[in-house]
C-alpha cells in the first residue's frame, strides 16, 4: 500500500521491534499506538508499562496521558512512579521508548531548554522519568522527525543518557553494562548505533529517501550500517488494525 502517512510509518515500523513477552515503557501518543499495535500483531503478549503505575492494561482505546484512567483498565496492578522507577532500576523492562527536542549521535537527548540554561529561549517539562528510563531500561527507542534542529552536533542540556561521550562512558558513570539506546525511527530512516563507536548509523532508508536527504536533515555525520537497506512500508494489515483499533479518532495518526 502507498497510502500511508510518515507518522503511520513510523509506528508500524517501531511495533515490528517489539517481541512477543518483553516489557516496554511507553508514554502517550506514538509510543503508545505502536506498543497497541504490536499487541494486536505479533506481541499479544507485551507487557506495557506507564509510568504513572499502570502495569499491563489491556488499553480500550488511546489514553491521553501517562496517569489517564484507561492506562490502567484491567491491568495486572495499579501502582506508582517510585515501582515502575524500581522496576526499572531491577533490570525488568526489556524497551523503553523516548523522546526530546534534541538528539545527538550518541543518543543523548535534552528534553530541558533550548538555549542557555538560565536564559533559555524554550524550556521544555524536563526529565520526568525519561532519566531513570533510559539509565536502566536494556534498550531505548526514540521516534521523532528528522530534522537539523532536533538531530544536533552537540545539546543545549543534557537531560537523559545516552552513550554519552562514546564507548565505555555510560559504564564509567556507573550505569548498567549492556544498556542504551537502540534505535531511532524517523520520517527519514531507521538509525542503530554502531558497536565499536557507539556513534548513530543509518540502518535503512524510507522509501524514496536518499542517504543525501538524511545527511542534510541532521547536524552531525551520519555513519552507515554495512548494507542499508530499505525501510518496508506499513502492510495494509498494519494500516487496516492502526486506523481502525488502535487509533480510530486521529488523535495520534493525524498529526
Amino acid at each position: 500500500m502507498s497510502d500511508y502517512n510518515a507518522m503511520e510509518m513510523m509506528i508500524c515500523v517501531a511495533a515490528r521491534l517489539l517481541e512477543d513477552g518483553r516489557t516496554v515503557g511507553v508514554g502517550t501518543g506514538a509510543p503508545c499506538a505502536a506498543a497497541m499495535l504490536a499487541q494486536k500483531m505479533q506481541a499479544p503478549n507485551l507487557f506495557v508499562v506507564f509510568e504513572a503505575g499502570g502495569l499491563a492494561p489491556l488499553l480500550p482505546s488511546m489514553p491521553i496521558s501517562v496517569g489517564d484512567s484507561r492506562t490502567f483498565y484491567r491491568g495486572l496492578m495499579a501502582t506508582s512512579m517510585g515501582d515502575v522507577l524500581e522496576a526499572c532500576q531491577r533490570g525488568m523492562v526489556d524497551y523503553t521508548f523516548l523522546g526530546g527536542a534534541q538528539i545527538d549521535r550518541y543518543g543523548n537527548l535534552n528534553s530541558t531548554v533550548i538555549g542557555d540554561y538560565a536564559k533559555p529561549k524554550v524550556r521544555f517539562p524536563g526529565s520526568g522519568g525519561a532519566n531513570d528510563f533510559a539509565s536502566f531500561c536494556w534498550r531505548t527507542l526514540v521516534m521523532t522527525q528528522h530534522d537539523n534542529r532536533r538531530f544536533v552536533e552537540k545539546l543545549d542540556f543534557l537531560t537523559t543518557p545516552g552513550y554519552l561521550t562514546g564507548p565505555g562512558a555510560r559504564e564509567a558513570a556507573g550505569l548498567p553494562e549492556d544498556t542504551g539506546p537502540y534505535k531511532v525511527i524517523t520520517n527519514l530512516a531507521v538509525m542503530g548505533y554502531d558497536e565499536d563507536t557507539k556513534r548513530m548509523r543509518v540502518e535503512s532508508l524510507n522509501p524514496g529517501v536518499t542517504f543525501e536527504e538524511a545527511q542534510e536533515n541532521t547536524g552531525f555525520e551520519l555513519l552507515t550500517a554495512q548494507e542499508v537497506t530499505e525501510t518496508e512500508p506499513p502492510t495494509e494489515e498494519e494500516l487496516t488494525i492502526l486506523r481502525n483499533e488502535v487509533d480510530p479518532f486521529r488523535y495520534v495518526i493525524g498529526r
